[in-house]
């Protein structure tokens, strides 16, 4: 699908670099991860899809498909003008020989393993080597991946001792030296983040399910720090690897695993909210990250070309604008916020909301709720409350 002049994705900027990406993103796991399901062909035609369709950013990472998923996004994007779009991946893990490794549960048929080596010079040779699979020139944003208490459990002290010595130093010295423009982390929690940016000025943090309708822990202190000193978040698995996007809980995983009856519970109360507003919970899922200024992207995975037009069509949903009354003050504004609940407000505008006169944009659906009074813009957070805190 072709998108009119008027719906062009928007682009955000990454950290205080001079980067740009596009507000929804192409995430490159799936296109790996699911191996010989897929054809190289019918990969080659979902990047083309989504490049359709206006996304100039992609992510990937050695890990996704041991290599596959690199192999398959680069020979895709090597027909594009390299100057209009951004593309990064990931190290920490270098690919071996399968009988030199481990394997990670994947379904890709690529007879390699990996190593997690969170050292300086690994952190180039893992470079080189993505860029080499990726038959491309340069890498734009480098990730340190994966260095949480999620991946690496008790052994994570040691990891992220390793790391703040060797891959993250390099990542800082590759930046400095123009050989990329960014770097940052893509993890599963967002604290190891927080604890990282005490000692490096990161770019950008690439956070995999841990803010979203699902989740919002985040908000509280680490968003608000990443406003502050100019680090841009990017959002992956926006759907909580799926069980935001599917209906049947046979279907939904919640971490990649068996989603368990609380968080099923919750996410179809999510979804009977916004069913009631004509609100599909996809589109929610999506846009709901996009309303916190610090977020850059969500970069949702896809495998079908039909889900990356699915997920475009669903980000381009009807959405109006309406103006809040400037007979609101910040005081009063902020006071009844409060009474709500800070997580809701972040749904409907975020925090900008908070100054006089500033447009908001809401779905379609729930606008029938919405005057210029501030009790009834509330109205619609005050449903969501039931199930989201």
């Amino acid at each position: 699908m072709r998108l009119s002049k008027r719906e062009e994705l928007s682009v955000r900027p990454i950290g205080k670099t001079e980067l740009t990406v596009t507000s929804l993103g192409f995430g490159g796991a799936p296109i790996g991860g699911v191996g010989t399901r897929i054809s190289d062909e019918q990969a080659a035609d979902i990047v083309q899809v989504a490049w359709d369709g206006g996304m100039r950013y992609f992510d990937t990472a050695p890990l996704y498909g041991h290599g596959l998923s690199e192999r398959r996004l680069g020979r895709a994007l090597s027909a594009m003008p390299r100057d209009e779009f951004v593309l990064s991946s990931k190290v920490g893990r270098l690919l071996v020989p399968a009988a030199d490794g481990e394997r990670d549960p994947i379904r890709d048929n690529e007879p390699l393993a990996v190593n997690y080596d969170y050292s300086y010079d690994a952190a180039r040779a893992s470079l080189e080597a993505s860029l080499t699979r990726l038959g491309l020139d340069r890498l734009d944003i480098v990730y340190c991946h994966d260095i949480d208490i999620w991946t690496h459990g008790d052994e994570q002290p040691g990891i992220y001792a390793q790391a703040l010595k060797g891959v993250l130093p390099a990542l800082n010295d590759l930046r400095a030296q123009g050989v990329i423009k960014a770097f940052g982390l893509g993890v599963n929690e967002w604290r190891v983040c927080d604890q990282v940016m005490d000692h490096f000025d990161v770019d950008v943090c690439l956070l995999a399910g841990r803010f979203t309708l699902l989740e919002q822990e985040p908000l509280d202190t680490f968003l608000p720090r990443c406003l502050r000193e100019g680090t841009s978040i990017v959002i992956g698995g926006p759907f909580n690897s799926g069980l935001l996007a599917n209906s049947e809980r046979k279907r939904a995983t919640y971490d990649y695993k068996p989603v368990d009856d609380a968080r099923w519970a919750k996410s179809q109360a999510i979804r009977r909210v916004c069913e009631s507003h004509g609100v599909d919970i996809r589109a929610a899922a999506m846009q709901y990250p996009l309303r916190h200024p610090a977020v850059s992207a969500v970069i949702p995975g896809c495998w079908k070309t039909s889900e990356v037009t699915t997920n475009l069509e669903l980000f381009f949903g009807e959405y109006c604008r309406c103006l809040v009354d400037r007979s609101c003050s910040r005081r009063a504004f902020a006071s009844h916020r409060k009474s709500l609940g800070l997580r809701f407000f972040w749904l409907v505008g975020g925090e900008g909301c908070l100054k006089r006169n500033r447009t908001v944009v809401v779905p379609k659906a729930l606008c029938k709720h919405l005057s210029t009074r501030m009790s009834t813009f509330a109205l619609p957070i005050r449903v969501l409350q039931r199930c989201i805190l």
